[in-house]
């Protein structure tokens, strides 16, 4: 009998356990339950919200692309006002005569000058007296638009003609001659010009109008400078320029081979070489014979430079420079050794558009005759003797 109490006991001892086991089993299947239950309530919240952000987000999106297209039709109209306005400033500067200021930098930036080679060691025999340098440039002029971005565009240099020539572009067989500056500026682009027909086209934007002849550049298989009579309308003379393998005098100006120009000296090219292929070389020509008198090689890069001229014998080579709408003289080189880049005054230049594809200077005005971008502007320069400097 004992053994079956104990048998008894330890069977309601095992059901006791058991139903222990299950009530813990059941609670925790409850807790279980409960946290999906939380978990499905956040989710669906989240998933609520995440859907409601997303819409927010589209409609800005949505706003931002129609205000950037309202801020691009802004935009378009204000350049279109910006090019209207400059129109009217060029228009009135022509018809009021309006000069405006020019601004000079103070500071001088120091330049390294290298070692010149002179290709003629004999010291140039000068044709004049003349003994100016540029002090600094006095105004700037606006005259009128006409042809395109590159071109070139000049008085005689070496008469008191008053005609005004423009050779546009940078190859043709035409050249504009109109019978004066009021005639130039009031004309409707080339109408009341005389068209010039030469026998070859010229090329780059290098030539020069002196004593009633033009003075070009044929390029071919060499390089042939011919001049040309206005007057009754023939060759003269031409002659190949001397030099081999050559390259464009102006990186800024790739077209321009040779620069003709002229000063109270005669007439000059300016060209450059593979063998000085950094630097810009000069020449003294006879403007009669086309001979070559003399040459020089300059310390002036061809790096960055835009256009150059020169003034008594001294060459004035322009470059571009990092601030906008201006170019500067950054290396001068005279014949006569009278002037160097140390004693050289800094002169900017106010160019407006893009950078000069020619500078004509005319000796018997002081004045330089610059083409910007079809643009056709005179800079009036300020002199001083060389020697004020010492």
């Amino acid at each position: 009998m004992r053994a079956f109490f104990i048998l008894v006991t330890l069977i309601c001892l095992a059901e006791s356990q058991h139903q222990a086991l299950m009530d813990y089993l059941e609670r925790r299947l409850l807790a279980i339950e409960d946290r999906i239950s939380i978990w499905h309530e956040q989710t669906n919240r989240y998933a609520t919200e995440l859907r409601e952000f997303k819409q927010q987000i589209v409609a800005q999106i949505e706003t931002l692309e129609k205000d950037k297209e309202t801020l691009k039709t802004d935009l378009d109209s204000m350049g279109t006002r910006v090019d209207r306005v400059e129109r009217e400033m060029d228009y009135l500067e022509t018809q009021n005569g309006a000069q405006p200021c020019v601004d000079v930098d103070d500071k001088l930036v120091e330049q390294q000058v290298t070692v010149v080679k002179e290709k003629n060691k004999a010291k140039y025999a000068k044709a004049t007296d003349c003994s100016d340098m540029i002090s600094s440039i006095k105004a700037m002029k606006i005259l009128k638009r006409v042809g395109g971005p590159k071109g070139m565009w000049t008085k005689d240099a070496g008469s008191g003609s008053g005609k005004v020539y423009v050779f546009n572009g940078t190859e043709d067989d035409t050249i504009y001659e109109f019978g004066s500056i009021r005639d130039f500026t009031t004309s409707q682009g080339t109408s009341m010009a005389k068209t010039v027909k030469l026998p070859s086209p010229w090329r780059g934007s290098g030539h020069t109008i002196y004593n009633n002849h033009a003075y070009y550049l044929k390029q071919g298989k060499e390089l042939r400078l011919i001049k040309y009579d206005l007057r009754n309308g023939s060759v003269v003379d031409s002659a190949v320029f001397p030099i081999r393998d050559h390259v464009p005098v102006y990186s800024l100006t790739p077209e321009t081979v040779i620069d003709l120009a002229t000063d109270e000296e005669g007439l000059w090219a300016i060209y450059a070489t593979k063998e000085t292929e950094k630097q810009i070389s000069l020449a003294k020509m006879d403007a009669n014979t086309l001979d070559i008198e003399q040459m020089w090689d300059t310390p002036c890069p061809r790096e960055n430079a835009e256009a150059a001229f020169i003034i008594c014998g001294t060459v004035y080579v322009v470059y571009n420079t990092a601030m906008p709408s201006r170019s500067r003289v950054q290396c001068v080189f005279d014949v006569s050794d009278m002037v160097t880049n140390d004693d050289a005054p800094l002169v900017y230049f106010p160019k407006r558009y893009s950078s000069h594809s020619s500078l004509n200077y005319n000796p018997l005005e002081q004045l330089i005759y610059a083409w910007d971008d079809g643009y056709q502007i005179l800079y009036k320069l300020a002199m001083k003797k060389k020697l004020e400097h010492f």
